[in-house]
């Protein structure tokens, strides 16, 4: 190590960093192929609408002047959709970046953060960044064993974080399922509700946001990148009580949040029913790769995301560098299974097909 990084905090210093999803780009260049295509990363495969790219553009006409830090009028216009107070909303760098202002918020050396594993890889990240003890109760039939998030908590547990529906597995759990935990845990344990897929989601789950009046220590996070295919701007909100918003805020980067990212999900809450029929063809995109991978044989967890998740087990690996070499990136989590995005319907007949002759060649 270079005596210039030998004062790194030893907690640091022994994270893994964050891996994205690989890009196309790079299993053209890995593998000597020119057409690859990217079902890493749960991206939306379609644009945003116009609405909103030229809001976005017209913010960049005052981009030599700082937005507004506290991202007020996206604030306001959040509590107006949502149907509470804009005192219980705060904006942040995507619904990753708030969960990161959560730990920096809740979390001291040596707290817990319970979250089953697997789950979303940034959460052992803040957690080990923080000095804190990652608690993983595991996955049963890859969804959340509630009784046993319930049972992991301790008089050190500072925060809950349950990713639903859950990435990577695409399994949910209902307001019913949080209200049970809720009635378990001490009040002071913070229950963190990550809700980036919500859009792809079954109504019938109920919305947790009806849970923040009542229970002050439910915070939910949510994010435009996906459903509203604002992934490249960076922008998400969380709700809660507001003394929790309050606190957040302290931690949020300066200017975290830029102006074309605020006035294009100002944008997107504006024209939101003109995204519906996109949702609805990825959920029907969905649903024809859960028929047909089942019809191949594959055991799949029932998916309430954008993606599929495949649990291949010990041949996760070698299926994956076979997609890669046939030009389907997809996102594997190695031992365990590969996560695939739903794409267009081109995306995923290739992916279907793919696979097939991946697997055909093990």
């Amino acid at each position: 190590m270079s005596n210039s990084a030998k004062g790194v905090r030893p907690s640091v210093a022994a994270l893994a960093a964050y891996r994205p999803g690989k890009s196309a780009e790079q299993a053209n260049t890995e593998h000597g192929i020119d057409d690859a295509i990217k079902l890493a990363s749960n991206e939306n495969p379609y644009p945003p609408l116009p609405a909103v790219t030229q809001a976005a553009a017209a913010a960049t006409l005052n981009a030599n002047r700082y937005a507004d830090h506290r991202a007020s009028a996206l604030r306001q216009r959040l509590g107006t959709w949502l149907g509470v107070s804009d005192e219980r909303i705060t904006v942040g760098c995507g619904s990753v970046g708030l969960l990161q202002q959560l730990c920096l918020t809740f979390v001291d050396p040596g707290d817990e953060v319970v979250f089953p594993w697997l789950s979303f890889e940034a959460y052992p990240v803040y957690t080990k960044m923080m000095s804190g003890v990652a608690v993983n109760p595991p996955l049963v039939d890859h969804a959340f064993d509630m009784a046993a998030v319930a049972d992991a908590v301790t008089d050190k547990t500072k925060l809950i974080l349950l990713a639903t529906p859950n990435n990577p597995t695409g399994t949910a759990i209902s307001n019913d399922d949080v209200s049970a935990l809720l009635g378990r845990v001490p009040s002071d344990v913070i229950v963190v509700v990550d809700e980036a897929y919500r859009e792809f989601s079954d109504d019938a789950l109920g919305d947790p946001v009806d849970l923040v009046a009542d229970h002050d220590n439910v915070i939910v996070t949510r994010t435009f990148s996906k459903a509203f295919g604002l992934a490249g701007l960076r922008i998400g909100y969380a709700v809660a009580h507001p003394d929790v918003i309050t606190e957040m805020d302290k931690v949020l980067l300066a200017f975290a949040v830029n102006g074309a990212a605020q006035a294009a999900a100002m944008a997107v809450i504006e024209n939101r029913a003109d995204y519906q029929p996109f949702i609805d063809s990825l959920l029907a995109e969905r649903t024809r790769l859960v028929t047909a991978l089942r019809g191949q044989g594959h055991q799949l967890p029932d998916t309430q995301a954008n993606f599929v998740y495949l649990p291949l087990g010990a041949q996760t690996a070698e299926v994956n560098l076979g997609l890669e070499r046939l030009g389907v990136v997809t996102r594997p989590f190695p031992g365990h299974g590969i996560r695939v995005t739903v794409g267009t319907e081109a995306e995923n007949n290739r992916f279907l097909d793919a696979l097939t002759e991946a697997i055909a060649a093990l």
